[in-house]
Protein backbone atom coordinates (compact mmCIF):
# COMPACT_ATOMS: atom_id res chain seq x y z
CA UNK A 1 0.00 0.00 0.00
CA UNK A 2 1.75 3.60 -0.60
CA UNK A 3 2.66 5.42 2.47
CA UNK A 4 0.11 7.90 3.84
CA UNK A 5 -0.60 9.79 6.61
CA UNK A 6 -2.23 6.76 8.76
CA UNK A 7 0.93 4.77 8.45
CA UNK A 8 3.45 4.24 11.03
CA UNK A 9 5.94 6.67 11.89
CA UNK A 10 8.81 4.84 11.36
CA UNK A 11 11.64 6.63 12.72
CA UNK A 12 9.58 6.42 15.97
CA UNK A 13 10.66 2.51 15.93
CA UNK A 14 14.80 3.45 15.47
CA UNK A 15 17.26 4.46 18.34
CA UNK A 16 18.60 6.91 15.40
CA UNK A 17 18.21 8.05 11.99
CA UNK A 18 20.30 7.29 8.99
CA UNK A 19 24.01 7.85 8.69
CA UNK A 20 23.98 9.41 12.49
CA UNK A 21 23.43 5.76 13.90
CA UNK A 22 26.63 4.80 12.78
CA UNK A 23 29.27 3.72 15.34
CA UNK A 24 31.30 6.70 16.61
CA UNK A 25 34.58 7.22 14.08
CA UNK A 26 36.98 6.81 16.77
CA UNK A 27 35.51 3.75 18.37
CA UNK A 28 35.24 1.90 14.71
CA UNK A 29 39.18 2.46 14.23
CA UNK A 30 40.11 0.94 17.65
CA UNK A 31 38.15 -1.84 16.44
CA UNK A 32 39.36 -2.07 12.54
CA UNK A 33 42.77 -1.02 14.21
CA UNK A 34 42.94 -4.64 15.90
CA UNK A 35 42.84 -6.68 12.72
CA UNK A 36 45.31 -7.67 9.86
CA UNK A 37 45.06 -5.53 6.47
CA UNK A 38 44.82 -8.88 4.06
CA UNK A 39 47.78 -8.59 1.74
CA UNK A 40 46.79 -9.18 -1.93
CA UNK A 41 48.40 -8.08 -4.92
CA UNK A 42 45.31 -7.05 -6.73
CA UNK A 43 43.80 -5.03 -4.05
CA UNK A 44 44.13 -1.20 -4.87
CA UNK A 45 41.88 0.07 -1.96
CA UNK A 46 41.49 -1.56 1.13
CA UNK A 47 41.17 -1.11 4.87
CA UNK A 48 43.99 0.96 5.24
CA UNK A 49 42.26 4.47 4.74
CA UNK A 50 38.67 4.10 5.37
CA UNK A 51 38.07 5.09 1.58
CA UNK A 52 34.19 5.21 0.54
CA UNK A 53 34.71 1.13 -1.16
CA UNK A 54 36.70 -1.35 -1.67
CA UNK A 55 38.61 -1.35 -5.04
CA UNK A 56 40.29 -4.47 -6.80
CA UNK A 57 42.37 -4.53 -10.35
CA UNK A 58 40.23 -6.59 -12.30
CA UNK A 59 42.57 -6.20 -15.44
CA UNK A 60 45.77 -3.30 -16.59
CA UNK A 61 43.02 -0.55 -16.89
CA UNK A 62 39.86 -1.93 -14.71
CA UNK A 63 38.84 -2.23 -10.95
CA UNK A 64 36.23 -3.52 -9.11
CA UNK A 65 34.68 -1.56 -6.69
CA UNK A 66 32.26 -3.21 -3.81
CA UNK A 67 30.18 -1.22 -1.47
CA UNK A 68 27.68 -1.84 1.15
CA UNK A 69 25.40 0.27 3.03
CA UNK A 70 22.25 0.46 5.04
CA UNK A 71 20.88 2.16 8.16
CA UNK A 72 17.60 3.08 10.08
CA UNK A 73 14.92 5.58 9.19
CA UNK A 74 15.48 8.82 8.41
CA UNK A 75 12.00 10.22 7.11
CA UNK A 76 8.80 8.21 7.80
CA UNK A 77 7.70 8.11 4.48
CA UNK A 78 8.50 4.71 3.83
CA UNK A 79 9.01 5.21 -0.13
CA UNK A 80 11.37 8.19 0.39
CA UNK A 81 13.18 6.11 3.07
CA UNK A 82 13.86 3.75 0.29
CA UNK A 83 14.97 6.33 -2.38
CA UNK A 84 17.22 7.79 0.06
CA UNK A 85 19.21 4.90 1.94
CA UNK A 86 19.49 3.34 -2.20
CA UNK A 87 20.94 6.90 -3.34
CA UNK A 88 23.21 6.91 -0.45
CA UNK A 89 24.69 3.14 -0.75
CA UNK A 90 25.30 3.85 -4.67
CA UNK A 91 27.18 7.39 -3.71
CA UNK A 92 30.13 5.03 -2.42
CA UNK A 93 30.67 4.07 -5.98
CA UNK A 94 30.33 7.30 -7.36
CA UNK A 95 32.84 8.56 -4.99
CA UNK A 96 35.46 6.68 -6.32
CA UNK A 97 34.67 7.55 -9.48
CA UNK A 98 33.08 4.60 -10.48
CA UNK A 99 29.83 3.04 -12.38
CA UNK A 100 27.60 0.89 -10.17
CA UNK A 101 26.72 -2.18 -11.79
CA UNK A 102 24.68 -4.33 -9.92
CA UNK A 103 23.22 -4.35 -6.19
CA UNK A 104 21.43 -6.42 -3.33
CA UNK A 105 18.95 -5.17 -0.78
CA UNK A 106 19.90 -5.42 2.65
CA UNK A 107 16.69 -5.76 4.89
CA UNK A 108 16.38 -5.55 8.68
CA UNK A 109 12.90 -5.70 9.53
CA UNK A 110 10.41 -6.19 12.40
CA UNK A 111 7.66 -8.34 10.73
CA UNK A 112 5.47 -8.61 13.61
CA UNK A 113 5.58 -4.62 14.36
CA UNK A 114 5.11 -3.26 11.03
CA UNK A 115 3.23 -3.96 8.12
CA UNK A 116 4.63 -6.22 5.33
CA UNK A 117 3.05 -3.72 2.74
CA UNK A 118 5.54 -0.91 4.35
CA UNK A 119 8.12 -3.13 3.27
CA UNK A 120 7.32 -3.29 0.08
CA UNK A 121 7.01 0.73 -0.22
CA UNK A 122 10.73 0.68 0.76
CA UNK A 123 11.80 -1.86 -1.37
CA UNK A 124 9.84 -0.14 -4.16
CA UNK A 125 11.72 3.29 -3.09
CA UNK A 126 15.01 1.45 -3.38
CA UNK A 127 14.32 0.17 -6.82
CA UNK A 128 13.15 3.56 -8.50
CA UNK A 129 16.16 4.93 -7.66
CA UNK A 130 18.79 1.99 -8.54
CA UNK A 131 17.05 1.89 -12.29
CA UNK A 132 17.51 5.99 -12.29
CA UNK A 133 20.86 5.06 -11.85
CA UNK A 134 20.77 2.37 -14.53
CA UNK A 135 22.15 -0.30 -12.02
CA UNK A 136 19.90 -3.78 -12.24
CA UNK A 137 18.41 -4.15 -8.39
CA UNK A 138 18.12 -7.71 -8.02
CA UNK A 139 17.23 -10.04 -5.09
CA UNK A 140 19.28 -9.45 -1.75
CA UNK A 141 18.97 -10.97 2.28
CA UNK A 142 16.18 -9.74 4.82
CA UNK A 143 16.39 -10.35 8.67
CA UNK A 144 13.55 -10.08 10.81
CA UNK A 145 14.70 -7.29 13.08
CA UNK A 146 13.67 -5.45 16.20
CA UNK A 147 14.81 -1.74 14.61
CA UNK A 148 13.96 -1.28 10.29
CA UNK A 149 16.68 -1.29 8.29
CA UNK A 150 17.35 -0.79 4.99
CA UNK A 151 19.80 -0.35 2.29
CA UNK A 152 21.89 -1.86 -0.46
CA UNK A 153 25.23 -3.46 -1.56
CA UNK A 154 26.47 -2.29 -4.49
CA UNK A 155 29.41 -3.53 -6.51
CA UNK A 156 30.79 -1.14 -9.85
CA UNK A 157 33.64 -0.72 -11.62
CA UNK A 158 35.91 2.16 -12.90
CA UNK A 159 39.22 2.38 -14.83
CA UNK A 160 42.25 2.30 -12.50
CA UNK A 161 43.47 5.65 -13.82
CA UNK A 162 40.51 7.50 -13.25
CA UNK A 163 40.09 6.16 -9.45
CA UNK A 164 39.18 9.18 -6.99
CA UNK A 165 40.50 8.04 -3.70
CA UNK A 166 41.12 10.02 0.13
CA UNK A 167 44.38 9.35 -0.02
CA UNK A 168 45.53 11.30 -3.18
CA UNK A 169 44.62 14.59 -1.92
CA UNK A 170 47.69 16.99 -2.75
CA UNK A 171 48.57 20.41 -1.34
CA UNK A 172 47.29 23.93 -2.70
CA UNK A 173 44.42 22.84 -4.45
CA UNK A 174 40.90 23.83 -3.98
CA UNK A 175 38.24 22.07 -2.22
CA UNK A 176 34.50 21.51 -3.64
CA UNK A 177 31.56 20.53 -1.97
CA UNK A 178 28.57 19.45 -4.19
CA UNK A 179 25.27 19.34 -1.97
CA UNK A 180 24.18 21.50 1.04
CA UNK A 181 24.93 20.50 4.47
CA UNK A 182 22.64 20.47 7.50
CA UNK A 183 20.79 17.22 6.20
CA UNK A 184 21.64 16.03 9.97
CA UNK A 185 19.62 18.77 11.63
CA UNK A 186 16.43 19.02 9.54
CA UNK A 187 16.28 15.16 9.69
CA UNK A 188 16.62 14.88 13.80
CA UNK A 189 13.76 17.74 13.87
CA UNK A 190 11.66 15.42 11.61
CA UNK A 191 12.38 12.33 13.76
CA UNK A 192 11.30 14.84 16.84
CA UNK A 193 8.57 16.49 15.22
CA UNK A 194 7.46 14.86 12.53
CA UNK A 195 7.53 17.85 10.23
CA UNK A 196 8.59 17.13 6.69
CA UNK A 197 11.27 18.55 4.50
CA UNK A 198 10.90 18.37 1.13
CA UNK A 199 14.24 19.75 0.22
CA UNK A 200 16.15 17.74 2.25
CA UNK A 201 14.36 14.90 0.64
CA UNK A 202 14.74 15.97 -2.58
CA UNK A 203 18.45 16.46 -1.67
CA UNK A 204 19.20 13.38 -0.41
CA UNK A 205 17.82 11.51 -3.19
CA UNK A 206 19.64 12.83 -5.48
CA UNK A 207 22.63 10.55 -7.19
CA UNK A 208 25.79 12.21 -6.67
CA UNK A 209 26.32 10.94 -10.39
CA UNK A 210 26.74 13.58 -12.21
CA UNK A 211 28.89 15.52 -9.81
CA UNK A 212 31.73 12.38 -9.55
CA UNK A 213 31.63 12.27 -13.96
CA UNK A 214 32.06 16.23 -13.74
CA UNK A 215 35.00 15.74 -11.11
CA UNK A 216 36.51 12.54 -12.86
CA UNK A 217 36.58 15.13 -16.31
CA UNK A 218 38.15 18.41 -14.42
CA UNK A 219 41.11 15.72 -13.35
CA UNK A 220 40.85 14.50 -9.59
CA UNK A 221 42.11 12.58 -7.96
CA UNK A 222 40.68 12.73 -4.36
CA UNK A 223 37.70 12.49 -3.61
CA UNK A 224 34.93 11.23 -0.92
CA UNK A 225 31.11 11.59 0.04
CA UNK A 226 30.01 13.18 3.24
CA UNK A 227 27.78 11.57 5.25
CA UNK A 228 27.85 10.15 9.13
CA UNK A 229 30.98 11.35 10.14
CA UNK A 230 30.45 14.73 8.63
CA UNK A 231 31.93 17.18 6.46
CA UNK A 232 34.84 17.98 9.28
CA UNK A 233 35.05 14.23 9.91
CA UNK A 234 35.49 13.32 6.34
CA UNK A 235 37.88 16.18 5.09
CA UNK A 236 40.07 15.33 7.97
CA UNK A 237 40.12 11.45 7.26
CA UNK A 238 40.85 12.41 3.56
CA UNK A 239 43.57 14.71 4.71
CA UNK A 240 45.28 12.28 7.11
CA UNK A 241 45.19 9.42 4.63
CA UNK A 242 46.87 11.87 2.09
CA UNK A 243 49.52 13.83 4.43
CA UNK A 244 47.91 17.56 3.70
CA UNK A 245 46.08 19.73 5.42
CA UNK A 246 43.24 21.58 4.59
CA UNK A 247 41.53 25.49 5.56
CA UNK A 248 38.16 25.19 5.73
CA UNK A 249 35.89 28.75 4.71
CA UNK A 250 33.06 28.25 7.02
CA UNK A 251 30.69 31.05 5.29
CA UNK A 252 31.72 29.25 1.87
CA UNK A 253 29.52 25.46 3.15
CA UNK A 254 26.05 25.67 1.48
CA UNK A 255 23.81 25.08 4.13
CA UNK A 256 20.02 23.98 3.09
CA UNK A 257 17.38 26.17 4.51
CA UNK A 258 15.78 25.64 8.22
CA UNK A 259 18.91 23.64 9.22
CA UNK A 260 20.58 26.83 11.07
CA UNK A 261 17.00 27.30 12.71
CA UNK A 262 17.09 23.79 13.62
CA UNK A 263 19.94 24.40 15.46
CA UNK A 264 18.84 26.94 17.24
CA UNK A 265 16.54 25.15 18.44
CA UNK A 266 18.68 22.26 19.75
CA UNK A 267 17.93 19.59 16.93
CA UNK A 268 21.68 18.39 17.17
CA UNK A 269 22.34 14.54 16.90
CA UNK A 270 24.54 12.60 19.44
CA UNK A 271 26.38 11.58 16.41
CA UNK A 272 27.07 15.25 15.05
CA UNK A 273 28.31 15.69 19.06
CA UNK A 274 30.72 12.52 18.74
CA UNK A 275 31.99 13.48 15.28
CA UNK A 276 33.09 17.08 16.55
CA UNK A 277 34.66 15.30 20.02
CA UNK A 278 36.59 13.39 17.53
CA UNK A 279 37.85 15.88 15.48
CA UNK A 280 37.99 18.91 17.89
CA UNK A 281 41.99 18.14 18.98
CA UNK A 282 42.59 18.39 15.13
CA UNK A 283 41.15 21.70 14.36
CA UNK A 284 41.85 25.23 14.78
CA UNK A 285 39.32 27.82 14.65
CA UNK A 286 39.70 31.32 13.78
CA UNK A 287 37.58 33.89 15.22
CA UNK A 288 34.43 34.16 14.86
CA UNK A 289 33.98 30.65 14.59
CA UNK A 290 32.07 29.73 17.66
CA UNK A 291 30.21 25.97 18.82
CA UNK A 292 27.50 26.55 16.91
CA UNK A 293 29.59 27.10 13.63
CA UNK A 294 31.73 23.83 14.39
CA UNK A 295 28.42 21.43 15.07
CA UNK A 296 27.18 22.90 11.93
CA UNK A 297 30.35 21.73 10.05
CA UNK A 298 30.11 18.22 11.68
CA UNK A 299 26.42 17.60 11.30
CA UNK A 300 26.40 13.94 10.32
CA UNK A 301 24.54 13.82 6.66
CA UNK A 302 22.72 11.03 5.22
CA UNK A 303 23.29 10.54 1.29
CA UNK A 304 25.34 13.87 1.26
CA UNK A 305 27.59 15.46 -1.35
CA UNK A 306 31.22 14.61 -2.47
CA UNK A 307 33.82 16.68 -1.07
CA UNK A 308 36.72 16.74 -4.10
CA UNK A 309 39.89 18.35 -3.74
CA UNK A 310 40.39 20.29 -6.92
CA UNK A 311 37.46 22.46 -8.36
CA UNK A 312 34.12 21.00 -10.29
CA UNK A 313 32.59 23.54 -12.81
CA UNK A 314 29.05 24.18 -10.90
CA UNK A 315 30.03 23.35 -7.42
CA UNK A 316 30.80 25.73 -4.67
CA UNK A 317 34.78 25.99 -3.36
CA UNK A 318 34.70 25.78 0.29
CA UNK A 319 38.47 26.10 1.39
CA UNK A 320 41.57 24.26 -0.14
CA UNK A 321 44.06 21.83 0.64
CA UNK A 322 47.37 22.83 2.68
CA UNK A 323 50.80 21.75 3.24
CA UNK A 324 50.98 19.15 5.88
CA UNK A 325 51.31 20.35 9.30
CA UNK A 326 54.00 20.99 11.20
CA UNK A 327 54.37 17.80 14.17
CA UNK A 328 51.52 18.82 16.42
CA UNK A 329 50.12 21.10 14.61
CA UNK A 330 46.28 21.37 13.42
CA UNK A 331 45.12 19.60 10.52
CA UNK A 332 42.44 21.45 10.01
CA UNK A 333 41.97 25.40 9.58
CA UNK A 334 38.22 27.12 9.94
CA UNK A 335 38.20 30.11 9.13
Amino acid sequence: MPAHAAAPRLTTYAHGGGCACKIPPGELEEVLGGLPSPQHDEVLVGLNNGDDAAAVRLDGRTAVLSTADFFTPVVDDAYDWGRIAAANALSDIYAMGGTPMVAINLVGWPRETLPMELLAEVLRGGLAVAEQAGCPLIGGHTVDDPEPKYGLSVTGTAPIQDLLRNDAAEPGLPLTLTKPIGLGLLNNRHKTTGEVFAEAVETMVTLNRDAAQAAVAAGARAATDVTGFGLLGHLYKMCRGSGVGARLEAAAVPLIDGAAEALREGYVSGGTRRNLDWVREHLSAGGGIGEEELLTLADAQTSGGLLVVGEVPGYPVIGHTTPAPETGGPVLEIR
